[in-house]
């Protein structure tokens, strides 16, 4: 089996190291296309407008300036002599989970990949505090890939997994969940000047997971001692009745242009 992994948190960082570990010892035939930088929060985007800067760092392995999306398409459709069979994304330093998905460049990672033909998995070690426990996904991420591809899990789905803060030993489960609501309280704007005098600004995420009270979604399972795979799909579709929903708003929508403003 052939994998191609790649991250958000840049090329460098422990959890691209810890998925390279897990990959090969699943296959010798791994590649690592990754952001050189960190990517953070570029969800699915891709650089049309600029050039990508392509670093071979060693036999199967190469840097990008680009996205994680960036990554996945070079890897696949360039660098490799072959498609891959499987792209893994992660593991990202903190959770990837709820509101916070549709700004995941690990999740955009794994999406993209789904639209180029490749089953993909994008994988996350939520964490609280300060220390992550690395150790908790070395444990179960293997063989959760190796199940995920045993019971042949539909090739147009992304299983997002996050592992939870907790010991290996202190699991309470693999359970399939929805993503929470209201984990993204806002986004602070902070502005500073530079040396020049001129202005900048930082964005940061406010995010609270007190303010979830759904039992049954990912962010209270994961701090129940859950490890949760959410199912996500790259259409976006709403998970709605169609038929309701024109029977519902199919008339209300009809509307009359505008007359002649001229």
């Amino acid at each position: 089996m052939r994998i191609l992994i790649t991250n958000d948190d840049g090329a460098r960082a422990p959890g691209i190291k810890l998925l390279e570990e897990i990959a090969r010892a699943m296959t010798d035939d791994v590649w690592i296309v990754a952001p050189e930088f960190d990517q953070s929060g570029v969800s699915h985007a891709i650089s049309l407008h600029e050039p990508l800067r392509v670093h071979r760092e060693g036999e199967k392995r190469y840097f990008v300036k680009g996205t994680p999306a960036d990554c996945v398409i070079l890897g696949v459709e360039h660098l490799l002599d072959a498609k891959p069979d499987l792209v893994l994304a992660g593991v990202n330093r903190g959770g990837n989970m709820a509101d916070s998905i549709a700004y995941s460049g690990t999740v955009g990672a794994a999406m993209t990949a789904l639209t180029v033909g490749v089953p993909a998995i994008a994988l996350s070690q939520y964490f609280q505090g300060v220390d992550v426990k690395w150790e908790c996904a070395r444990a179960y991420a293997k063989p959760l890939i190796e199940r995920l591809l045993e019971v042949k899990w539909p090739q147009s789905v992304v299983p997002n997994i996050n592992f939870p803060h907790r010991d290996p030993g202190d699991i309470a489960g693999v359970t399939l969940c929805h993503p929470g609501h209201g984990f993204i309280d806002g986004v602070n704007v902070v502005e500073r000047v530079d040396v020049r005098g001129l202005s900048y600004h930082w964005l940061q995420f406010r995010r609270s997971a007190e303010e979830v009270d759904d039992p049954a979604c990912d962010i209270s399972l994961l701090r129940e001692g859950h490890i949760t795979i959410t199912p996500l799909r790259p259409d976006r579709h709403g998970e709605w009745n169609w038929s309701d929903m024109r029977a519902q708003f199919g008339d209300v929508l009809t509307v009359a242009p505008m007359p002649d403003l001229g």
